[in-house]
Formats: C-alpha cells, sequence, structure tokens
C-alpha cells in the first residue's frame, strides 16, 4: 500500500467520523447540524470542553462508541506516520549499503567530482561507454538527480580524502574534477594524487591565470570550458562543415560514427604489420587519422607503408560495431 493510499484514508475515515458524530446527535439529540459537528470534534479530540445540551442516556452511550473510534482513528494515523518515517531510515540505510558495496566491488573507475551541469554530462557520457563512475557531490539538493540517474555517488565534499577512500580512489583509473572554484580543484588534485599517483586527471579550469597552478599540483589535462566555447562559436562560423561532422561524431547519439583511441598491445597479430596488408580499411572500413607511437610522437595520416608498433595508439574514425572488432584485434 502505497503513501497516497495511506492518506486517501485517513482523510475518508475522518470525514466518516464527522459525518457519524453530527448526524448521530442530530437523531438521537435533535440537535442542530452545528451543535453535533462541534459536540463531535471536542468528542474524538478528547479535549473534555463539556457538552454542549444535556445529553440523555443514548446520547452518553453514542459519545463513548464514538470516544473509542476517535482514539482509533488517532492511533492509526500516529501508526502510520511511525511506519513512514521507519522504513524511509531503513530505505536510505540499505540504498546507502547497496551505494557502498558496489563502490567497494569496481576498479578501474573514474572518480568524477562534482554533479553540477558539466559533471553531470560528463558522468552520463562516460557510461554511455560501458565505463564505471562514482561521483563525489556536496551539494544535498543533487542527491535526489543523482538517484534517477542510477549513478554511484558519494554524498560529501570531494576536498575530504575521507571521501576519496569511499570513492575507491586507489583502485580507480581516473579522476576528473569540475568543482565551483579553482582553489577546490587544486586541493582535490593534490589529495587524489598522494592516495593514487597513476591517476588520469583531467581538471577544469574556470579562470585562465589558474591553468598552469592545476598543471603543478599534477592534472594531466586542463580544460577551460568558456575558452573552448569561444574557440567553437568560432569554428562553427569559419568551418560550419567541420563542427557538424565532429558534431555527429562526438555529441550526435544517433549516429553510428565514432572518433576512437585504441592502443595496441605487444601481443596483437597487427603488430608490425603495414597498414595496407592490416585489413583496417579494406575489412572494418575504418580509417586511420593519426597514430601516437609509443615514444609519444603523433603521424598524421600515415602512409599505407606504416607499420603497427607495439604500445602505439590508432586514433581511428568509423562505425561502432567496427570500432569494436578493431579493438579486439589490437588487444587480444
Amino acid at each position: 500500500m502505497d503513501h497516497t493510499r495511506h492518506v486517501v484514508i485517513v482523510l475518508l475515515f475522518f470525514a466518516f467520523l464527522l459525518a457519524l458524530g453530527t448526524g448521530g446527535y442530530a437523531l438521537i439529540e435533535g440537535w442542530g447540524l452545528m451543535d453535533g459537528l462541534y459536540m463531535t470534534v471536542i468528542t474524538i479530540a478528547t479535549v473534555g470542553y463539556g457538552e454542549v445540551h444535556e445529553i440523555s442516556q443514548s446520547g452518553r452511550v453514542f459519545t463513548v462508541i464514538l470516544i473509542f473510534l476517535g482514539v482509533g482513528f488517532f492511533l492509526y494515523v500516529i501508526g502510520n506516520l511511525a511506519q513512514f518515517m521507519v522504513e524511509g531510515q531503513i530505505r536510505v540505510i540499505l540504498g546507502r549499503r547497496k551505494l557502498d558495496k558496489q563502490i567497494n566491488q569496481i576498479k578501474d573507475h573514474y572518480v568524477v567530482c562534482g554533479y553540477g551541469r558539466i559533471g553531470r554530462v560528463l558522468s552520463r557520457f562516460l557510461v554511455q561507454r560501458h565505463m564505471n563512475v562514482v561521483v563525489i557531490e556536496q551539494d544535498g539538493n543533487r542527491i535526489s538527480v543523482m538517484d534517477e540517474d542510477g549513478v554511484l555517488y558519494i554524498a560529501g565534499a570531494a576536498t575530504d580524502e575521507a571521501n576519496l577512500v569511499k570513492a575507491g580512489i586507489e583502485r580507480a583509473k581516473g579522476l576528473t574534477t569540475a568543482l565551483g572554484t579553482d582553489a577546490e580543484n587544486i586541493l582535490v588534485i593534490l589529495t587524489a594524487r598522494q592516495l593514487n599517483p597513476n591517476l588520469f586527471v583531467v581538471a577544469r579550469a574556470s579562470q585562465d591565470a589558474t591553468e598552469k597552478t592545476l598543471y603543478a599540483a599534477g592534472a594531466d589535462v586542463v580544460v577551460s570550458p568558456y575558452d573552448i566555447g569561444a574557440r567553437r562559436m568560432a569554428q562553427a562560423i569559419l568551418h560550419p562543415t567541420v563542427i557538424d561532422f565532429l558534431d555527429s561524431a562526438f555529441v550526435d547519439e544517433t549516429v553510428d560514427i565514432q572518433i576512437e583511441e585504441i592502443p595496441v598491445k605487444a601481443s596483437s597479430d597487427l603488430v608490425d604489420i603495414m597498414l595496407q596488408d592490416s585489413g583496417i580499411r579494406q575489412n572494418l572500413n575504418l580509417i586511420i587519422i593519426a597514430i601516437k607511437k609509443a615514444d609519444g610522437s603523433m603521424l598524421f595520416n600515415p602512409l599505407a607503408q606504416t607499420k603497427v608498433g607495439a604500445d602505439d595508439t590508432l586514433i581511428v574514425v568509423g562505425e561502432n560495431e567496427s570500432l569494436l572488432k578493431l579493438e579486439k584485434l589490437l588487444n587480444p
């Protein structure tokens, strides 16, 4: 039985008691409706103001019955309130334990600090790419949003080391921080680096002047949304077709074209094979737009005679199904 139904039952029962009492006094004692209603209310409430008129023996019997019904009504209301509070607390406790258990079981996940506009979109994008995400959010008003989105989360400040530990920072693959101030982002990075030096850290910069500080604190990538937004608007004016293509590849979920980076393992059969002999273009209909070599150098539009090397990273464009097949070939 849901809570709405309980409320409806309580209201109907209360209206029934008022109608029963008012009508009963009108029939038994011959009182007017106002006197009967007043007597019913003070009887149900057991306030003890006294009888409005002299009451007969039958009226007193009826009053006793009404008192018992009123006491039963209030006991029912109190019991439902207690049940509602207890069940609510139990659900909160059990829900929190379930979240903690799920968080403790995952690894190689990404910790997202802040679930504002940027953090929410970022988390949704990572989840759509089948990556595990744990959010740390201090604003209690956003808990219901995270519950609705179905993300794993820790309610608290990301600058608190204990919350980073609860989020499994030691087992995490990466961390993104998009908190309200750069000072908070810097503190999160410094703390996270101490707990897991191998993290890949992406930080948001609210001001251009703090980018160097964020890099010095340990960020691998610093993103300035305002700077990127301005560049994006300029490119939309200068190169609208290119922007349409990039939006299709990165933003539009209805288009099955993706740009992915796929690392090459030493155990892959394609190691030391030239691109023209790899079958990537012929069999999978994929386009290699760049290769990041193991030494960090970047080859744009590599030649057909370029060999795939161990620990290289291929930047590939194509349909998602073909990209998954290539990933299996490069990561057997």
